[in-house]
């Protein structure tokens, strides 16, 4: 702030010389005592609980009172200039070691003016770490303060309130309409698996081949290239095919359809295996990916499929390569146009289908690769059931893992998937690709909006916080006289962050 022009009246110091720090007051407490401490209480019984970004949960009973700002000690997105760091708490609560509790003096800093400010300033020089930032007492206090008369305080922060009403207003509705963008976007997904898009067509067009006759070819052809594959490597280790090699043929899994609705006619309950180019029967087969070190990376060469291309739904990005040599070697894990790439980790359900063009490869661990019979299924259909209301829900009641989902194989095999005819699956590729479109349009234009807001909200409270967002009036108490009102104050008194603050679980009267 040393290049800023102090507005009459202010003046700049720091945090130290004119905020109360009560952070004597923060005491953490576990969410299973928390949890076991709330249990069968009412919510008239409870309290806020607080952390560095906002409230994390309740407890039954309070440690501070009144009205103060949290700002985040660590976990806070100290260097997102959009997002707050500081947030405004009131009445009975509980705050946890994840956030600094300050208070303003009466009738010298406005704890409102105080959190409005605090989230106007650039802290990239005031924290410390890398993948946690953390913002310490110490620099804390030597943060730059611009204090302004006190009835000017209440001025600005009164106009920034009245602002900030209609500004909130219009980005809640812009969220609402991101919202049921996300609904509408599923809402798709599920009409079009459901055949509900496609219905219409179907009353007036006839497909070559029902699902039902393109599952069974399909068969007939699985099993055709399995033996053509047996065949050729007998025929390579010299060797004739034994009596009844044929009945050694593994029948795809069926999944279990007993209890699932009636589909539209034409269509046919099936699994992915029945329509696969072969699936591994056990985690350590190749098609899930190869056990890849960092070592074996080279600057250009075979790309690397992984999470980011498939959560992106960009198999384009990255520049993760391997040499031709460590390609031939993982070969079974390698990669065709068509191939569909599904997230067997945390992002379950994520799917991407490779296209015509893209890159050889592998893929790492954290995928599995279904390769498609020729021309009987459309990859891209096959991703819409993948991302669709329904199968999300499938993995999710059949995944593994407690804070992170965690598909295999034997889940992705009992899936029971809706096979229309090949017409018809292109149809609602090309439906659904078509509103696709627009909603993502629509979302960009929200999210431009969005932007706007953020950028008119700074400019709001750079217009606050250099005296030019309300009048000034020259009959105002100047900001050194509070400075000096201030200090006289802490020295008369007992500051509430040296005490020892018993908690309380019912309010004083």
């Amino acid at each position: 702030m040393s290049d800023f022009e102090i507005p009459t009246g202010w003046e700049l110091t720091n945090l130290e010389s004119v905020v109360d720090f009560l952070d004597s007051q923060r005491e953490p407490v576990n969410s299973s005592e928390r949890e076991a401490r709330i249990k069968d209480k009412p919510i008239t019984e409870l309290f806020p609980y607080y952390g560095a970004t906002g409230q994390v949960g309740w407890i039954d009973a309070f440690r501070s009172e009144g009205e103060s700002v949290l700002l985040g000690e660590d976990g806070a997105p100290f260097l997102d200039p959009n997002k707050d760091k500081a947030y405004l708490v009131t009445g009975h609560y509980w705050v946890n070691n994840h956030a600094h509790i300050l208070s303003g003096f009466n009738n010298c800093l406005s704890t409102r003016f105080l959190c409005y400010q605090l989230n106007t300033v650039d802290y990239s020089g005031f924290v410390t770490g890398t993948t946690r930032l953390k913002l310490t007492s110490s620099a804390m206090k030597q943060i730059p303060f611009l204090l302004a008369p006190y009835n000017e305080q209440t001025r600005i922060v009164e106009k920034l309130e009245e602002l900030f009403s209609d500004l909130d207003a219009g980005v809640a509705e812009l969220k609402a309409a991101q919202k049921k963008l996300a609904q509408y976007r599923q809402s798709l997904l599920k009409s079009a698996v459901e055949g509900a898009l496609t219905a219409e067509w179907r009353t007036k067009n006839k497909p070559k081949e029902t699902g039902a006759q393109l599952l069974e070819r399909s068969l007939k052809e699985r099993r055709a290239r399995w033996e053509e594959k047996q065949l050729a490597k007998f025929k390579e280790q010299g060797k004739t095919p034994p009596k009844g090699w044929q009945d050694k043929y593994p029948e795809p899994v069926q999944p279990d359809t007993a209890n699932l609705p009636e589909l539209p006619e034409g269509w046919v309950w099936t699994g992915f295996e029945a329509l696969a180019d072969g699936l591994p029967n056990s985690l350590k087969a190749g098609p899930f990916g190869s056990a890849l070190k960092k070592e074996y990376y080279v600057s250009k060469g075979y790309k690397i499929y992984g999470q980011e291309q498939v959560i992106r739904d960009d198999p384009y990005y990255g520049d993760y390569y391997i040499s031709e040599e460590k390609y031939r070697e993982l070969i079974s894990c390698a990669v065709k146009p068509g191939d569909i790439l599904v997230s067997l980790v945390g992002t379950t359900g994520k799917v991407l289908v490779l296209p015509d063009d893209a890159h050889k490869g592998i893929i790492n661990p954290r995928l599995l690769k279904i390769s498609l019979l020729p021309s009987n299924v459309d990859p891209n259909y096959l991703k819409l059931v993948l991302e669709s209301p329904y199968a999300r829900h499938f993995f999710k009641i059949n995944a593994h893992g407690g804070t992170m989902e965690i598909l295999n194989l034997g889940i992705l095999k009992s899936l029971p998937v809706m096979l229309p005819s090949i017409e018809e699956q292109k149809l609602i590729v090309e439906t659904v690709n078509d509103q696709k479109s627009e909603i993502d349009r629509q979302v960009v234009a929200l999210e431009f909006s969005l932007t706007q807001a953020a950028a008119q909200r700074k400019k709001i409270l750079k217009s606050a916080f250099s005296g030019q967002l309300v009048p000034q009036d020259p009959d105002d108490e100047p900001a050194s006289v509070l400075l000096g009102r201030i200090q006289e104050e802490r020295k008369a008194s007992n500051k509430t962050s040296k005490t020892t603050v018993k908690p309380r679980r019912k309010p004083s009267c």
